[in-house]
């Protein structure tokens, strides 16, 4: 089980990197699906997520305080926006673009809505 659970991380890790430059595809929900996994499997791996400069403090934010980075949000805000207007640009049919509306704006809604982490005094 433990190396289905180590592939399965490894996948969602590697749609996670891909979701960083594609603006139709979630990177946040896939490091933390990574982390979840390694954690049931792979100490070494879910250690190195943790340590990890990029991906360590997203996870940290949301296990401790299900928060998310300003810089998360407006990133997000930025890609859901461009995917919107490509879609337009692109002339994609009007039912998909109601569908697509409709997902984004409650994607938008739940980001939007998550706190933000707290400040560190240190």
């Amino acid at each position: 089980m433990k190396i289905f659970f180590v592939t399965l991380g490894l996948l969602s890790l590697g749609l996670g990197l891909a979701g960083i430059l594609l603006p139709l595809l979630p990177a946040t929900p896939f490091f933390l699906l990574s982390a979840y996994l390694f954690a049931r499997s792979s100490k070494p791996l879910h250690d190195w997520m943790l340590a990890h400069r990029i991906f360590g403090p997203i996870i940290q934010n949301w296990r401790e305080n299900k928060s998310i980075s300003l810089y998360g949000k407006v990133s997000a805000m930025i890609a859901i926006f461009a995917t919107f207007i490509i879609s337009i640009l692109l002339d994609v049919p009007s039912h998909v673009l109601l569908i697509q509306g409709v997902t984004l704006s409650l994607v938008s809604l739940f980001i939007l809505t998550r706190n933000a982490p707290p400040k560190n005094d240190a």
